[in-house]
């Protein structure tokens, strides 16, 4: 049976509370006045126009995160999708974000209160900026990787990701920039029962 996330009022607050920081820090890490805007107007797209921008822009997109050499996220788009078409993220600056989930991550889409993922479990959002003007550009992708018993107890042992469209490392739990990501954790403890990962909205699911 799967599992069905209800959350709690004070969780909903935090939740909240977490895409402002989002959408805060995505400000932040552009000069491009366009991608402000995208950001806080993105556009209402219906999901067959939220595949045409994110196909027109995949290879483009790819080519970006690839610049990181980040070995766990080689040929990720031929992962396990788990939505049918973007949707937009409020958790992850407004944009509209395609999850995916590496092999290891078989149970996913069906974990239970109390179930763990997988040792070296991938789970990745790459994200498309859409302004209500129509304008669209590659977003960050967001990562997480599960990692062994005991290796980040501070982050329920995961580490968090944030890779720029250009490949460049906005912050790694584990590595350089540290702090910048911290709030990842902090808005997925609202979802500590189902081993700290938000799920695709219902409306959006794709059976794998």
């Amino acid at each position: 049976m799967m599992f069905r996330l209800k959350i709690p009022y004070f969780s909903f607050v935090l939740v909240l509370a977490c895409a402002a920081v989002a959408v805060t820090d995505a400000v932040a890490q552009s000069n491009d006045e366009d991608a402000h805007l995208a950001i806080e107007n993105p556009a209402d797209l219906t999901k067959d126009d939220a595949r045409e921008i994110y196909d027109s822009l995949q290879r483009r997109m790819a080519r970006g995160y690839a610049a990181a050499q980040l070995d766990l996220l080689l040929n990720y788009q031929n992962w396990p999708l788990y939505n049918d078409a973007p949707y937009i993220s409020e958790t992850h600056g407004r944009r509209f974000v395609n999850s995916y989930a590496n092999r290891m991550a078989y149970n996913y889409a069906t974990l239970t209160e109390g179930e763990k993922l997988p040792v070296g479990s991938v789970l990745a959002k790459d994200s498309v900026t859409v302004t209500d003007e129509g304008k669209s550009h590659p977003g960050a992708m967001f990562v997480m990787q599960k990692l062994a018993e005991g290796a980040n107890p501070a982050t329920a042992d995961w580490r968090y990701i944030m890779v720029m469209p250009d490949g460049s490392l906005f912050g790694d739990t584990l590595g350089d920039r540290a702090n910048a990501v911290a709030y990842c954790h902090d808005c997925h403890e609202a979802v500590a029962d189902r081993d700290y990962t938000f799920f695709v909205p219902e409306e959006y699911l794709v059976d794998n």
